[in-house]
């Protein structure tokens, strides 16, 4: 799964590697938790776009916000078939700004958490589906995201049995492009990142607590029990 990540990189960086022209203020966040907003590539108008998201995808059909708890992720073996993502598989796609993941290895009794980067950290895009919903109550437009997983490579597999699509970028065109409903297609693209490309470095347990949110979530671990 994918249930925290980092986006550090200055705005110039981003802007270069994704082709967009106007970003909009992003701060340095090292512990994205979910249900807070991510910041998402997606295609409009036939331009490329920065726009914020709640993590946590809510249909259109939901009752209330309470579902996107259970749905910060998607199979990628699935989501094309179920009822959450069906449709936004097929027309509502984006890319999730990253450029660190975290996951937690069972260590006997203990969850070591390990940071996941991407060609010496580098920002990278992690396949992901929205939805809009709006709040029956307030009548609020809430524009939210899943990011889909797929089983793990030769880096990850030690430490956890899935990890996040993450699309090289010869795919991001086809990928964002809403016109492209070809399910097949799409679902090709759905493979783990090629482990080369890939570091994996333990850090401290500062990083467990959602509310810790500064560069120490990154640091190596001081004092604690290495796996």
């Amino acid at each position: 799964m994918c249930g925290r990540f980092a986006l550090t990189a200055p705005a110039s960086t981003i802007t270069e590697i994704f082709q967009i022209d106007v970003l909009p203020e992003i701060l340095p966040r090292y512990n994205i938790a979910p249900t807070q907003d991510v910041h998402c590539v997606v295609e409009e108008g036939g331009e490329r776009r920065v726009q914020p998201f709640k993590w946590g995808l809510i249909p259109s059909w939901a009752k209330d916000r309470k579902i996107g708890y259970k749905t910060i992720n998607a199979r990628s073996e699935t989501a094309a078939g179920k009822p959450a993502f069906r449709a936004a598989f097929r027309r509502r796609r984006v890319l999730v700004l990253a450029d660190g993941f975290y996951e937690w290895k069972r260590q006997g009794k203990q969850k070591l958490p390990w940071l996941m980067q991407v060609d010496g950290g580098r920002p990278y895009g992690m396949a992901g589906l929205w939805e809009t919903w709006i709040d029956p109550d307030t009548l609020e437009e809430v524009r939210s995201c899943s990011i889909l997983t797929c089983g793990p490579n030769e880096l990850m597999a030690p430490i956890h049995d899935r990890m996040p699509v993450i699309l090289p970028a010869e795919t991001w065109d086809t990928w964002l492009d809403p016109n492209v409903q070809d399910t097949a297609l799409l679902q090709e693209m759905m493979q783990p990142f090629p482990a080369e490309r890939m570091s994996a470095r333990r850090v401290g347990s500062w990083v467990n607590n959602a509310r810790n949110t500064g560069p120490a979530c990154q640091a190596p671990p001081e004092g604690e029990e290495d796996p």
